[in-house]
């Protein structure tokens, strides 16, 4: 099972964006999105879906925070999911 972890976009530097996540900063790679959107506007700010440093899918903000509670929820019962979230030392 693959499972992606919704982060902000707070950089972003060509196609490599600085993606927050639960409050750690993560490099992830923009190419399957864009870095713009249909409109031509920047990224910056939105949320994605990132899977193994790819953001796979641009998602809205109230379904980022329904999926991170989610998650946050699963940590209290299966602590590995604390490193999706909170970085491989969680």
């Amino acid at each position: 099972m693959c499972i992606g972890v919704p982060g902000q976009i707070s950089a972003i530097d060509g196609l490599q964006a600085k993606v927050e996540v639960c409050g750690i900063q993560r490099d992830v790679d923009l190419t399957l999105v864009g870095s713009v959107d249909e409109s031509g506007c920047s990224r910056l700010g939105q949320w994605v879906l990132v899977h193994v440093g790819f953001a796979m899918s641009v998602i809205d903000e109230a379904e980022a925070r329904d999926t991170l509670a989610a998650l946050q929820n699963m940590f209290e019962v299966e602590p590995d999911v604390g490193a999706l979230l909170y970085g491989e030392s969680a």
